[in-house]
């Protein structure tokens, strides 16, 4: 049977910084402290940060092919467990990718908690990562000090220091409004128009080009993004090309800021609906459609559920939330990820998917802080599209 919970702890350094590099990693049952995970391995010429990001990685990953539900992350980098919970900014552009990808591995269990611990108690993945080290120098390693027995482990351990991450269930509530300017802003933005939208077609994984009035909105909606927020840090986008070209003319109303695709914001799969119009679907599906209206676990015939593409947007705002504390990032996406964003921004019902209407250049803009608080600032604004046919 997979463990509901485990303790994971990770290190990582380099004979120089930068310098001949490594990492070590260790999952344990947190009852006996029997180890159920071991994971190193040499980065070549890396950082001391970047190998505690890659340690972490690892551990993650290792926790989540064991099947665990929750994990206990211990480690001696104050730098990752403080940036890890949002409360120190990664200002180091090589880390930012390392963060997002932990991130989304953080969002894959029910829980992480993250802990600093002096460096005596992190012994095992420190050993790890010293012969990791050594590999990588080019010299053999020297022989590690043998784990303590699994009661010792589990006895001599003191308590660390609990850095509590993000948890959504367990933010405080408050009538009193937040700073802004300690939240990562998300601008969330719907591509804009396409023959299918105005055919009222579903349109999935299709690579549907803008009409000529999609790119009137998407330059119109540049314009209102540039006023909204002068500084942006990112511009995350679907790949599909509705909305790389949507990004595209944001950016350029930015400054021209890079435009990076995340495959996790792409629409979800329709299947057999992909390019039926929604009366078609009604006639010729009905009881699959009622069945899919009814439940977000249900998905079209070959098709993706609501639950899948929930996933893979939890996953992009949790990187985003701590590869860019206190700043604004602009998404650019389709609808059924921007309505399940919104959805569990607002602790909304599943109802709330299909009473939302997400208009085409539509932007929403929500606040999201580390400790899990929330402010959604606007949804579906379309003024900026005033007088486009």
């Amino acid at each position: 049977m997979a463990p509901r919970v485990v303790s994971m702890e990770a290190d990582g350094g380099s004979r120089g910084n930068p310098g001949p590099a490594g990492y070590g990693a260790v999952v344990r049952d947190p009852e006996t402290g029997e180890v159920l995970a071991e994971r190193s391995e040499s980065l070549g010429t890396a950082t001391n940060n970047v190998a505690e990001y890659q340690g972490l990685i690892a551990g993650l990953t290792a926790a989540a092919e064991l099947g665990a539900a929750e994990v206990d992350v211990r480690m001696d980098s104050k730098l990752v467990v403080e940036q890890m919970c949002g409360r120190w900014q990664i200002k180091h552009p090589g880390l930012r990718p390392l963060a997002a990808q932990a991130a989304g591995l953080v969002g894959r269990f029910t829980a992480v908690r993250f802990t600093w611990i002096p460096r005596e108690q992190n012994r095992h993945a420190d050993a790890l990562a010293n012969a990791a080290m050594d590999a990588a120098a080019g010299r053999a390693p020297a022989t590690a000090a043998p784990a303590r027995p699994a009661a010792a482990a589990a006895t001599e351990q003191p308590a660390g220091t609990p850095v509590t991450g993000s948890d959504p269930a367990t933010a405080p509530a408050s009538w009193e409004p937040r700073p802004s300017f300690t939240a990562t802003r998300l601008i969330l933005v719907r591509h804009g128009e396409t023959e299918y939208t105005e055919q009222r077609r579903y349109s999935g994984r299709g690579d549907v080009p803008l009409s000529e009035t999609g790119r009137a909105q998407a330059r119109a909606t540049g314009a209102r993004v540039a006023a909204l927020a002068p500084s942006v840090a990112a511009v995350l986008s679907s790949p599909l090309s509705r909305c790389t070209s949507t990004a595209a003319a944001i950016a350029g109303a930015l400054g021209d800021v890079p435009v990076r695709t995340d495959d996790d914001l792409i629409e979800c799969d329709f299947g057999q609906w992909e390019g039926r119009t929604f009366a078609e679907v009604r006639q010729q599906w009905p009881g699959e459609m009622d069945a899919w209206l009814a439940s977000p676990r249900i998905a079209p015939p070959g098709g993706e559920s609501f639950t899948h593409v929930a996933e893979r947007a939890h996953r992009v705002t949790a990187g985003l939330l701590t590869a860019y504390p206190g700043e604004t990032v602009v998404v650019v996406s389709h609808v059924s990820p921007i309505k399940l964003v919104l959805r569990d921004a607002l602790a909304a019902g599943d109802g709330f998917l299909h009473r939302l209407f997400l208009d085409a250049a539509g932007i929403s803009v929500v606040d999201m802080w580390p400790d899990g608080g929330v402010a959604v600032r606007s949804v579906n604004d379309t003024a900026h599209l005033a007088g486009i046919d």
